[in-house]
Order: C-alpha cells, then sequence, then structure tokens
C-alpha cells in the first residue's frame, strides 16, 4: 500500500497535478495517495479554495487512468446497485455512514464548513466513485466499504493498473489477479 498522506507537496507534484487535471491545481495541502510507480493519484484539498470558495470534496482523485476507470464504472451504474445494497445491508450502511463521518472529522480538523455534506453521496447512497475511490486510495482499506470494493472492481477490470496505478496489496486485488491469469 502506497499511503503519504503526510508529504509536502512540492512544486514538482504540482506541475505533475496540473498536467494530470489539465489546469493548475487549487488548495491542495497534500498528496494523499502516491501510485506504486510515484505518481500523484489522489489530493488532499483545503475545505475552502484561495479566493474562498467552499469546497467540501476533500479528497480529489488526479490520475488520469483512475478517473477513467471511475468513470467507466459509472456509465455502467454500479451505483445504483451498490445504494440498493446500502438499504438493504445495514452492516454495509454503518461502515459506510462511518466512512461519511471519518470524512467530515478529518475536513472539519482542517477548518469546518458548517455543513454535513462529504461527497460521493455519502453517507446514504452512493453518487460519485471518484469521491469514493480518492478517499479510499487515501486513507488506505477498511476506511470507506464502498470505495474499497470499487478499487477491487477496477484492478478487476483493468489489471493492467495494478502495480503502476494501484497498489497489489489491496484486499481483493491479488485474488483479482489470480483470476486474471486463468
Amino acid at each position: 500500500m502506497v499511503l503519504d498522506e503526510s508529504s509536502a507537496v512540492s512544486e514538482d507534484d504540482l506541475a505533475a497535478v496540473a498536467e494530470q487535471l489539465g489546469r493548475h491545481p487549487r488548495g491542495v495541502v497534500a498528496i494523499a495517495y502516491r501510485c506504486p510507480d510515484g505518481t500523484p493519484g489522489v489530493v488532499k484539498t483545503a475545505p475552502r479554495l484561495p479566493d474562498g470558495t467552499p469546497f467540501p470534496t476533500l479528497y480529489y482523485l488526479t490520475h488520469p487512468a483512475l478517473t477513467a476507470a471511475a468513470s467507466r464504472l459509472e456509465s455502467a451504474g454500479v451505483m445504483k446497485e451498490m445504494s440498493e445494497r446500502l438499504g438493504a445491508d445495514h452492516e454495509l450502511a454503518a461502515a459506510y455512514r462511518a466512512a461519511h463521518e471519518e470524512y467530515l472529522r478529518e475536513r472539519d480538523a482542517l477548518e469546518s464548513l458548517g455543513t454535513d455534506f462529504s461527497g460521493g453521496g455519502m453517507p446514504d447512497r452512493v453518487k460519485c466513485l471518484h469521491v469514493v475511490v480518492a478517499h479510499s486510495l487515501a486513507r488506505g482499506p477498511g476506511v470507506n466499504p464502498i470505495g474499497d470494493e470499487t478499487v477491487a472492481m477496477i484492478a478487476r477490470d483493468e489489471p493492467e493498473l495494478v502495480g503502476s496505478v494501484l497498489p497489489s496489496d489491496w484486499p481483493g486485488v491479488a485474488a483479482n489477479e489470480e483470476g486474471n491469469e486463468q
């Protein structure tokens, strides 16, 4: 697992993120996840942008391969099934709510926006896979169950990302790799 939330943001990091996004990044306070190849994958952003605009998305997915993979899953409609499972599986719903609460605590530790909006549809539905994947990669497995599941789905669907963009030791990834060898 490559977690690097404490890393200072260098000019090289900001340049890499700008290239990934196609624009200058705003409000970056840390590289929250580095891909195994060393490139930034997720940035941690200030709750308020430099111009004062509230920005509730604490973790922002930046790596183009990851954003494209999340977009493909969204286009396939997986959020509907995930949201339905939240309504039926009380244990999953409780874990997802805990992820939402942890997200808010982390963001509020930087600056409170006075809102309980976190992102990605948390805590009641799955709206944006980019947010939940960014949260999972930034915090590591076991914090956001929907994000964890989505990371494993990306690894299953796009095994070429494992080891360069996605960590090979992510839960469910090793089994995905074995399944893809058959």
